[in-house]
């Protein structure tokens, strides 16, 4: 309950139209006509299938596309990237979120962290891109989420639990790169919930989860605009109808899928630069 007493202007403050922070006139935009020509035409060079509360580690050279699908049964999954040759640089959720809105889908693009603020991936098409906004306020593929995590769980329930997302994507990056665990967990961060559907309530403003409308064959793709390590963790909530960090969900895998379009069709197009910036902060 509010401890403060309401001024009588309470209403007119509340009327007060919004403003959106970062237009995204200036952005520019995918050549849609473009990129589906270029998926007309792909040859897949890998694929990883990832097991039901695990990650895996995939790789995408820059003017790659991968695709994650969804097998079996309804799955969400918790997407990390990090350019392949400097894993300081990794995806900025908040930023894409200021950028393209809470959820995120064919068009839109994954942004990295200050300095470099660049595309990493660029969402080309979406099976699910029909959702739209539902009555809820909910809405697919989001990037408001942070990931699933032991720590929070252990705040919350007082149980240790090793199959949290945050931990998932901690064992893959031991396991695949082979670096120490202390400094492997360092780097997982904020997530794109690849298939989730969430949103915030209108009374309290909570995030939310819901059922994923995603079913088996639902895909989403990405082209690569830099040279890329990913790492998908096939989230222990399964759907997130109900439930998450637990091994009550039902879980399936997911499978990415990596595939090099026509030389032709990436002839006038180069990877992502650095962000223009001069980076002298007026000094």
């Amino acid at each position: 309950m509010p401890q403060s007493k309401m001024p009588a202007d309470a209403s007119a403050r509340r009327a007060i139209a919004p403003v959106i922070c970062y237009p995204p006139d200036t952005l520019p935009r995918p050549d849609q006509m473009w990129l589906d020509t270029l998926r007309a035409d792909l040859g897949k060079v890998d694929e990883v299938l990832v097991s039901p509360r695990e990650a895996r580690l995939f790789r995408a050279k820059a003017g790659q596309v991968f695709r994650i699908t969804s097998v079996e049964g309804p799955q969400v999954g918790d997407l990390n990237l990090w350019n392949a040759d400097d894993l300081s640089e990794h995806f900025f959720s908040g930023k894409t979120r200021a950028l393209h809105g809470t959820h995120v889908s064919t068009g839109d693009r994954m942004w990295s962290t200050l300095p470099h603020l660049r595309p990493m991936a660029t969402i080309i098409h979406d099976t699910l891109d029909w959702y739209g906004i539902d009555a809820f306020g909910g809405g697919v593929h989001d990037v408001i989420g942070t990931r699933c995590d032991p720590h929070t769980h252990h705040l919350l329930s007082g149980e240790q639990y090793h199959h949290c997302c945050h931990s998932n994507i901690t064992r893959a990056l031991i396991t695949e790169l082979g670096i120490d665990r202390d400094v492997a967990e360092l780097h997982a961060h904020d997530v794109l919930n690849v298939f989730m559907c969430t949103g915030f309530t209108r009374d309290t403003g909570q995030y939310f989860m819901k059922a994923s409308p995603v079913r088996p064959g639902d895909h989403i793709e990405f082209l690569a605009d830099i040279n890329l390590i990913g790492a998908l963790s096939a989230c222990p909530g399964g759907d997130c109808s109900s439930t998450h960090s637990s091994d009550v969900a039902q879980c399936y895998p997911l499978l990415i899928e990596v595939f090099d379009p026509k030389a032709e069709a990436l002839s006038d197009w180069a990877p992502a630069l650095r962000n223009g910036y001069d980076r002298s902060h007026g000094l």
